[in-house]
Formats: structure tokens, C-alpha cells, sequence
């Protein structure tokens, strides 16, 4: 009889727990996806769609024919599978229900950031490959909003990284679950990155998840069939992720403390509730702010850069 080593099991099973949850996210990006557009509804008196609704509009799509610009290039055809490998890879390495991250090459805060960025960075210039004027437009507005936001996110996360001594999602995980050396710099690094997790999921007044006919969806005006219903679950799937990294990295209060059974199983089951709670907090929020003039963003943004900066510099003073 032929015994595997302890080690080979452990990362045999760390492996296929990455792949389970980043499977699970997948499958329930649009149900989520469903319950924002609900309670958007509910809050605005309105009977709106049913959580389902993405459901049916995907299987709707896969039912239809691939359709693409004849000048359009491998980006574009390209593209849908792109948004879906970055965030399923960023998916596999965030410790969601233990705090371990389950796949170490993903479970880097650059690597994710990096992955993020090849995300948006398809999501733009598909756009542009099909050299449509509405296209381009949204295309531009993306790529604004990236430079934007993409600083704030990446200013926090690099001083919640300094004040833990290290990059991997599973150390920052155990650390803050257990003590915040720098408490006030850490408080301000967490407001930031909420800040900018609340663009990153689409929501008012930066972004409207379902406005298809504005210039937030202008990449997706080309796409049709099977590849439009690839890029909808991989806009959801990021939304979801943005919001796991928070919920299971920043906030790990709940999580699996050990790989047994029982302690896995209240993990899944407290990272979904936090989850939701913020999928509801961010739907309030959403609603409770008006929509505004896509280039008064930048003032908006300066907020939440100014709180980033601040909590490097209570990470400098010692606080």
C-alpha cells in the first residue's frame, strides 16, 4: 500500500478547496447579481426583476448565435474568456472560508491587483477593437474610472500589507483576525478600500450595473450570443470577488481556523451571510445617493485617495 506525504495531501486538498469556491462564486455571481437588482427595486417601489433574472437572460444568450464586427480582432473574440480566467484565478487564492489561502500563486495582493487590472484592461481596448464611436466612448469612460480608482485600492491594501509584513492574502487574513498593530491606520486603510470596492461593484453615482444602453456597457454593444452572456457572469463574478476580498480578507472575523469538516462548513456558511450584508449595505448607500455627471468623478475620488493617504501616513507615525 502506497502512502501519500502529509504535505502532498494538504495541498492536494488546498488546491481543490480553490477551485470548489472559486466554482461556487461562479455559479452564484448571478444570484447576487439578482439580489442587488432587487432590493434596488424594492427601495425605489418598484416590483423590478426576480432574483432569477440573470439566470434566465444567460440561458437566453446561450441559446443565440455569436455575432461580431468583421474588423474585429482576436481581442475581441478574446475577451470573454479573459474576464472569466483573471477573476476565477483571483477567486482561488482569497481565503474565503478559512484563513489560509487555499491557492498560494493566486493568493498574492499583487498578483490579485495585477489580474484586476488585465480584467479592465481587455474590457477597454475590446472596445476599441471594434472600432465603434459608442464603443470607444465606454471604452474611455472605463479606462477613467481604472486610473481613478485603481490607486485608492492599491494605496490601502499596500499599507494593510506594511503594517502585516506581507503580501499573501492568508497572512493578512490571520493577522487582522487576530490584532491590529496599527489600529488607526488600519481603520482609515479599511474605510479606503470600502471606498473603492463600492466603485469597483458598479453602484451609483459611479457606475449603474444594469444600464445597457449607456456608455458603462458601450465594449459590450458588438457582443451577442454566448460571448455577451460570458461577460455578464464575468462583470457579476467581479463584483463578487471585489466584495470577497473585503468581506473574507479584510474583515476575516468567522473563518475556518482549521481544515476540519464542521469549522469549513461555518466558514462557507458566515462568509455568505457577510457577503450579503454588504451587498446590502452597498445597495442602501446606492440608493441613497443620486446619480451624477460622469466627470465629476474625480472629486468624488479624491476622498477616498485623501483617507488612503492619510492611513499611510498613521502607518509612518506609529498610530
Amino acid at each position: 500500500m502506497i502512502t501519500l506525504p502529509s504535505e502532498i495531501s494538504t495541498s492536494s486538498a488546498m488546491f481543490l478547496l480553490a477551485v470548489v469556491q472559486a466554482l461556487l462564486l461562479l455559479v452564484l455571481a448571478p444570484l447576487f447579481s439578482g439580489i442587488s437588482r432587487m432590493i434596488r427595486a424594492r427601495i425605489q417601489s418598484r416590483r423590478g426583476p426576480g432574483v432569477l433574472q440573470d439566470y434566465r437572460d444567460i440561458a437566453k444568450l446561450m441559446k443565440r448565435q455569436n455575432i461580431l464586427p468583421e474588423n474585429a480582432g482576436w481581442v475581441s473574440k478574446c475577451m470573454p474568456y479573459v474576464l472569466l480566467s483573471s477573476t476565477l484565478v483571483v477567486a482561488m487564492g482569497l481565503p474565503l472560508f478559512t484563513r489560509i489561502s487555499p491557492f498560494g500563486a493566486g493568493g498574492d495582493l499583487i498578483t490579485a491587483v495585477y489580474l484586476l487590472a488585465l480584467f479592465r484592461f481587455f474590457f477597454s481596448i475590446a472596445g476599441l477593437d471594434s472600432n465603434s464611436t459608442f464603443s470607444s466612448l465606454g471604452a474611455s469612460r472605463e479606462v477613467t474610472l481604472g486610473v481613478l480608482v485603481e490607486p485608492i485600492l492599491m494605496l490601502a491594501l499596500l499599507v494593510i500589507a506594511l503594517i502585516v509584513g506581507s503580501t499573501n492574502f492568508g497572512v493578512i487574513s490571520t493577522t487582522l483576525a487576530s490584532s491590529w498593530q496599527y489600529p488607526i491606520a488600519t481603520l482609515m486603510a479599511l474605510v479606503a478600500c470600502a471606498f473603492a470596492v463600492f466603485i469597483e461593484m458598479g453602484k451609483i453615482p459611479f457606475d449603474l450595473a444594469e444600464a445597457e444602453q449607456e456608455l458603462q456597457e458601450g465594449p459590450l454593444t458588438e457582443y451577442s450570443g454566448p460571448a455577451l452572456a460570458l461577460i455578464k457572469v464575468g462583470l457579476s463574478l467581479k463584483s463578487m470577488v471585489v466584495a470577497a476580498i473585503f468581506v473574507s480578507v479584510l474583515l476575516p472575523f468567522g473563518s475556518a481556523e482549521s481544515l476540519t469538516l464542521s469549522a469549513v462548513i461555518f466558514g462557507v456558511i458566515f462568509f455568505f451571510i457577510k457577503l450579503l450584508v454588504a451587498y446590502v449595505i452597498a445597495c442602501v448607500i446606492e440608493n441613497s445617493l443620486a446619480r451624477t455627471r460622469f466627470m465629476l468623478t474625480g472629486k468624488f475620488t479624491r476622498v477616498g485617495f485623501g483617507i488612503s493617504v492619510l492611513a499611510f501616513v498613521f502607518y509612518l507615525t506609529g498610530l
